[in-house]
């Protein structure tokens, strides 16, 4: 596949051989970027544990200080009691039977489920859908829960979640090429710390292995990891 000038001078930007500090890093990024939309600003985390071991697959979430840029598309699962909260709370969608059967029939046009304790039992069979799309709520990320508005709020604000894939991988979008290199990296580095903070008492040698800023479609800068290491 040829290469176009604008990607190859894009490329020659990037220094393969370098390893960048997390400022230079949030600086380049933006000014590598060269799609027409304002591009997903992601990192790639390689941690060394086991994802197969339970108490190493890694996860949790994070609300980041300047947000994702992203407006995202909360579907909130409640009891009608709960409807009003949700609502209020800015809820995109809100309900319970008719979207159990909406997501049965395929329906996944969200980007975070939230759900109270007392239809999960409901919710159980969606399974199937909602776990390769990494929308089924979880307690352990604060999905599934009876304060409703909080978890809205959280959500809307910032909070994202995060796993290690099956390769050991952190992948998460904390920003827009459009934020300031400053707000890039405090998201980024937001994101890392709380990474530090879950590393399990079972995972042996280098934890942060290696650290890679991308914005959709540009090439990936790494960062020098032991800048995190304290």
């Amino acid at each position: 596949m040829a290469i176009t000038k604008k990607r190859k001078a894009v490329n020659s930007k990037v220094d393969a051989a370098k390893i960048y500090s997390l400022k230079e890093a949030s600086s380049l990024v933006k000014e590598v970027n060269t799609t027409k939309f304002d591009a997903s600003v992601d990192l790639h985390i390689r941690l060394g544990v086991d994802p197969k071991k339970a108490d190493q697959a890694v996860r949790g979430t994070v609300t980041l200080p300047h947000g994702t840029g992203k407006t995202k598309k909360v579907l909130v699962l409640c009891p009608a009691d709960k409807e009003n909260d949700a609502k209020n709370a800015g809820a995109d969608f809100v309900g319970l039977d008719e979207f159990i059967t909406k997501i049965e029939g395929g329906w996944t046009d969200v980007d975070v489920i939230i759900a109270t304790p007392s239809v999960m039992p409901k919710i159980g069979k969606l399974g199937k859908v909602l776990g390769p799309r990494n929308l089924m709520p979880n307690p352990k990320t604060g999905t599934v829960t009876n304060d409703v508005a909080a978890a809205v709020n959280e959500v809307k604000g910032g909070k994202i979640a995060f796993k290690v894939d099956k390769a050991g991988i952190v992948h998460a979008s904390i920003g827009r090429v459009s934020f300031n290199a400053d707000k890039i990296a405090e998201n980024s580095q937001e994101l890392i710390n709380a990474l530090i903070k879950l590393k399990p008492a079972t995972a042996k040698g280098t934890y942060l292995k290696g650290v890679s800023m991308a914005s959709s479609m540009s090439p990936g800068i790494s960062i020098d990891t032991k800048l995190f290491i304290h």
